[in-house]
């Protein structure tokens, strides 16, 4: 239970400045709809989502026997017909909120690599947490300290909401950016965006061994690309 509380609050966060960055980005680009709607603001009370922020995450770790899970906020509400680009101005700000968790995870990645580096978190400690997630036995398992559990369940968190968030399905944010690259008819882009949700939760149920896989390797990409282990 506390190893759920803790995925659940870094969960949240992350997905809260997701959104916030969709809602910059598109402040910046022209459009002040997230700005006056209140929601440029880091106080999760302001995002939350009863069914993305909580019931979702568990459905998925229930469902799936821990093998995914994902969290969201309340979308950031954004005129795309305020933006001073109206080709490319939905893709930046569809691409603002991955961005943001790609920043996070390299951030605390370089931070904790630092920290190892002087001794402060022992690479045992960050070994032991990713060999003991990665078997399956999850992170609080590993006897290892706070700081390596935290900061590792940051990185996690954060590439997994990038990548999860840059696959190009509706309602995901890398949908926006396959639309601005490819045409597609107004009708078929809102068929789309309506029903992409169900075909979504459809493929994840389907397909959740190999998505599993494939962020999971990527994240441990990431590790040794950028923590060094």
């Amino acid at each position: 239970m506390p190893e759920i509380i803790l995925l659940l609050i870094i969960l949240i966060m992350s997905a809260v400045i997701h959104e916030v960055s969709h809602g910059l980005a598109a402040l910046w680009l022209g459009d002040p709809t997230a700005k006056y709607a209140g929601r440029l603001t880091l106080n999760p009370i302001n995002h939350l989502d009863l069914w993305g922020s909580f019931l979702m995450p568990l459905f998925f770790l229930l469902a799936t026997g821990g093998r995914f899970f994902f969290a969201a906020a309340k979308p950031v509400p954004y005129n795309p017909y305020n933006l001073r680009d109206q080709k490319y101005g939905p893709a930046l700000v569809g691409l603002a909120g991955p961005a943001s968790n790609i920043i996070i995870a390299l951030v605390f990645g370089i931070f904790l690599r630092i920290f190892m580096a002087l001794g402060i978190v022992p690479l045992g400690d960050v070994q032991g947490v990713l060999t003991s997630f990665f078997s399956g036995g999850g992170f609080l398992g590993a006897g290892a300290g706070v700081i390596a559990i935290i900061f590792i369940l940051i990185i996690f968190v954060n590439v997994l909401l990038a990548v999860f968030n840059l696959i190009p399905f509706p309602p995901l944010d890398g949908s926006k950016l396959l639309f601005a690259l490819i045409p597609i008819r107004e009708e078929t882009k809102y068929m789309l965006e309506r029903y992409g949700l169900f075909f979504l939760i459809a493929f994840i149920f389907l397909f959740s061994g190999v998505i599993s896989f494939l962020l999971i390797n990527l994240e441990l990409l990431f590790f040794r690309a950028v923590v060094g282990v």
